[in-house]
C-alpha cells in the first residue's frame, strides 16, 4: 500500500490504447457484501467494462468481480451492473459530452482508497487504426533511442 492508502486493484490495460482520454473522475460503487471482499482479494478484471449513463445515473457495466467462495449460497452476479456515486454536475457534464460522435466513457482502473473500492473513468475519444499505429511506432522509436543512450553510458 502507498502512503496515501491507495492500492490498485485492476487496470483497463487497453483503455489508453483504444482512446484519447480528456476529462478523469473518480467515482465510488454501489457494492453487496461479498463483492468488496473479492474486491480487496485483486480477483476484478476490467478487460470488457464500460460505463453506461441513462441521463440521471451512470452504471458500470460488464466488470467482472469473482464470486467470493467462502460467502457460497450468498454470492453476487459477478457481471452485474453496479451503479457509480458521482456528483450531479458531473453526470450531467459526461452525458453531454457522450451525445457527441465519438465519445463515451471508459474505466481506467478500481483502487481501494482509504478502505473503499472507486473507479477511475475517463471521457474518451476512440482512435482511429492510425493514430495506434504512429503511437506504437512512435513508442519503439523512443525506447531505442533510450536503448541506445544506456549502450553509450557503460
Amino acid at each position: 500500500m502507498s502512503s496515501e492508502g491507495i492500492r490498485v486493484i485492476a487496470r483497463n490495460r487497453k483503455a489508453r490504447h483504444e482512446y484519447f482520454l480528456e476529462d478523469h473522475f473518480e467515482a465510488g460503487l454501489v457494492l453487496r457484501g461479498t463483492e468488496i471482499k473479492s474486491i480487496r482479494a485483486g480477483r476484478v478484471s476490467l478487460k470488457e467494462a464500460y460505463v453506461r449513463l441513462d441521463g440521471r445515473e451512470a452504471w458500470l457495466e460488464n466488470a467482472h468481480i469473482a464470486p467470493y467462495d467462502p460467502a457460497s449460497s450468498m454470492n453476487h452476479d459477478p457481471r452485474r451492473s453496479r451503479k457509480l456515486l458521482l456528483h450531479r454536475r458531473e453526470i450531467n457534464k459526461l452525458f453531454d459530452q457522450t451525445r457527441k460522435k465519438g465519445y463515451t466513457v471508459v474505466p481506467l482502473q478500481m483502487v481501494l482508497r482509504r478502505g473503499k473500492a472507486k473507479v477511475e473513468i475517463a471521457l474518451g475519444r476512440g482512435k482511429k487504426q492510425y493514430d495506434k499505429r504512429r503511437e506504437l511506432a512512435q513508442r519503439a522509436a523512443q525506447r531505442d533511442v533510450d536503448r541506445a543512450l544506456r549502450q553509450r553510458g557503460r
